[in-house]
């Protein structure tokens, strides 16, 4: 995910300005239309009308994952029922699945069996329509003061500034993975392994550098089968213990070879 400016709530001239943007939306879809791979293996693109299915599907697979439940297991939501914290766990994930519906690239397989959540080359999820229509917004409401201090002044901005300073130049170019996960009765079919090929091939036509972050320990040994490596480890450091990340890159199969290093 890119950092994200808050949303403070909309009046009547928000409204407004926000429809004016209505013909730069649709050529913006247009273009994220136009960066789709070709579709094989099963895989099909998520509509809009298919959101909840997909975000279900992501919310079963980071079910136990520290990074996404980081700004719902605050200290000042302690009283929280675990009803009530995973109902807010799968209406983040249907908010970050709809804006990379109408601005990246979703993909699923099998009955929503898996899905990935991509930004494409030359797009963002950060304008303010986009915020608006996918309800990203209503988190500045629905997080807890601590929740929002976690996800927009600290995980926000450390992914926009580590994928910045991985990639450099490249940054603007790149397949952004941001979300893959398979339902546990689905794990163990290659599901995963269909989904980010589908993108690397069309990197490597591309010549583009593929990213993402990993939340789980386990998870960069799977990545390094498909071409990824890790070039930092970050962390999120406000709870009590530090939840780390690894920062994976893929180059294009045919490129030079060199690698993007780094330390935190």
């Amino acid at each position: 995910m890119s950092a994200s400016v808050q949303l403070k709530g909309h009046g009547p001239s928000t409204c407004s300005s926000l429809l004016q943007q209505q013909q730069k939306r649709l050529t913006v879809a247009d273009a994220a239309k136009a960066a789709v791979p070709p579709l094989t293996d099963g895989i099909r693109v998520v509509t809009a009308a298919e959101y909840k299915q997909a975000a279900a599907c992501l919310a079963e697979a980071f079910a136990e994952d520290e990074v996404v439940w980081y700004p719902i297991n605050t200290p000042d939501r302690a009283e929280w029922s675990k009803e009530e914290k995973w109902a807010l766990h799968v209406e983040i994930l249907e908010y970050v699945t709809y804006a990379h519906i109408l601005k990246g690239l979703v993909t699923t397989i099998g009955d929503f069996d898996a899905v990935a959540l991509w930004m494409p080359p030359g797009h963002d999820m950060d304008d303010t329509l986009t915020k608006f229509r996918s309800g990203m917004w209503r988190l500045n409401y629905r997080l807890s003061p601590e929740g929002k201090r976690r996800y927009f002044t600290e995980f926000l901005p450390l992914l926009h500034d580590t994928k910045v300073a991985a990639l450099g130049a490249r940054d603007p170019e790149s397949w952004y993975l941001v979300y893959i996960g398979t339902k546990p009765s689905a794990q163990g079919k290659g599901y995963c392994r269909k989904l980010i090929e589908h993108v690397t091939r069309q990197a490597d036509r591309e010549g583009r550098v593929t990213y993402l972050e990993s939340s789980n320990d386990n998870n960069p040994a799977i990545y390094r089968r498909f071409g990824f490596e890790t070039v930092r480890r970050v962390h999120l450091q406000r709870a009590r213990q530090n939840v780390g990340l690894d920062i994976m890159v893929r180059e294009p199969e045919g490129a030079s070879g060199v690698q993007v290093l780094g330390e935190k």
